[in-house]
């Protein structure tokens, strides 16, 4: 970005220099009602500008009017134009930061004021083909100025909102940490933030723990929009705490009234399903519940020991899902698989490759408790066939399912395989 703006004396012949300087001067004639349409354009077209009062409009104008006499002296070639040139600009830049404005509606209002400016020159002109050549030899110079007093004031914006994005994150960081120490905010500016979010000292929360697989530079490359994805899955209306933290992004949903923890499961689940198909892969740990601050440290690291669960290639572990039947199996460890009987691997072994019908008979047994009728009538065969199934595998690993001991045994040998990756798709 240059220092200074100069735009220097066109070549024009003696004759169009004057018509150029008439032209000029008949703007700056009426340059106060050009001022007053420009703001009465972007008061119509800007949606928010348009509900604005009249105090920001006064504000407008003078920028607008600001601009406008800058324009008309660089045109003149009365002066050149540096950044302290500008500092009205880049502080109403920061005003409309601070108040909210989107960055196009700023930039629009360029635009507009930009517009108005140029028709202004084309009225004043006139219909003279040496007028018309005058007036075009002004918007190259007219371009210039425009983008560089909308690039500092842009600058400006948006160095305003790195400052306020990280101030927030600052803030979102200092409640995180405050509530994996144990306890919540309970005055000033972090006692307000963490409210924002619904959490209190004994708010029910939940903890999420999510890390990118799409690559080894994912978490550093997408873990700040992600971050911003996972904040808008809070239920309804309500905003959800979301820090990116040592390269985990780390949420803390609110249950509200009326939710169950399966409802914020769906709903990570969901996003995460969302995120996959735009190309940002997780793998997502999901907590049980924390009754209030003081156990969500607990909470964090079970989300973080749920990512355990989760396949190479992303997906979700939601521990309020899993029976503790379900967990112990997904912990266990090389001798817990060691401790399986080998006449019940080579058993199942067998039977994946035959389809698992042996393994989905012993579960329909199971569900049914022990019902072997209800259990033949779920997998749709006669009660005979379960019967000789039954048997079957009592011949082949001394463990008879009717028995509560046998059958405890055979489904935490298929809850090992399952979770060991084995399952019955043989995958």
């Amino acid at each position: 970005m240059p220092r200074a703006l100069v735009l220097g004396t066109p070549h024009l012949s003696e004759p169009l220099r004057n018509e150029r300087l008439r032209i000029l001067c008949a703007v700056k004639e009426r340059v106060e009602e050009v001022a007053e349409t420009a703001v009465a354009v972007m008061r119509t077209e800007i949606p928010s500008y348009a509900v604005q009062d009249r105090r920001f409009f006064e504000d407008v104008r003078h920028q607008v009017l600001s601009h406008y006499r800058i324009t008309l002296a660089l045109l003149a070639g009365e002066r050149s134009i540096a950044p302290e040139d500008l500092v009205f600009s880049r502080t109403a830049a920061m005003r409309r930061a601070r108040a909210g404005f989107p960055l196009e509606d700023w930039i629009s209002a360029f635009r507009v004021g930009r517009q108005v400016f140029w028709d202004a020159v084309l009225a004043c002109a006139g219909t003279s083909a040496a007028a018309q050549e005058a007036a075009l030899a002004l918007v190259d110079p007219l371009m210039r100025y425009m983008e560089y007093a909308s690039t500092h004031a842009a600058q400006a914006y948006v160095e305003f909102q790195q400052h306020v994005v990280a101030d927030a994150d600052r803030e979102r960081r200092d409640v995180l940490e405050q509530l994996l120490a144990g306890s919540s905010p309970s005055r000033g500016p972090l006692m307000a933030a963490a409210q924002a979010y619904g959490i209190g000292p004994h708010a029910s929360m939940m903890a999420v723990v999510a890390v990118c697989v799409t690559g080894p530079d994912a978490a550093a490359e997408s873990g700040y929009a992600t971050s911003a994805a996972l904040s808008a899955a809070g239920i309804r209306a309500a905003r959800t705490l979301v820090v990116v933290r040592h390269g985990e992004i780390v949420a803390v949903p609110v249950l509200r009234t009326g939710m169950e923890p399966e409802d914020l499961c769906a709903r990570f689940e969901a996003l995460q399903q969302r995120l996959a198909r735009d190309g940002t892969v997780l793998a997502m740990g999901i907590s049980t519940v924390a009754r209030g601050a003081s156990e969500l440290p607990r909470a964090y690291q079970e989300a973080r020991a749920a990512l355990d669960f989760v396949p190479s290639g992303g997906g979700v572990a939601a521990l309020p899902r899993l029976s503790p039947f379900e967990y112990l199996a997904l912990r266990a460890d090389d001798i817990a698989r060691q401790l399986v009987d080998p006449r019940v691997t080579a058993l199942l072994d067998e039977d994946r490759k035959r389809g698992a019908i042996l393994a989905s008979t012993v579960r329909a047994f199971a569900e049914a408790d022990l019902n072997l009728r209800l259990a033949a009538d779920r997998l749709r065969v006669h009660h005979n066939t379960a019967h000789y199934r039954l048997r079957r595998i009592e011949e082949r690993t001394g463990r008879n399912p009717r028995r509560i001991a046998d059958l405890l045994e055979l489904l935490v040998a298929l809850a090992i395989r399952d979770a060991a990756g084995e399952g019955e798709d043989g995958q």
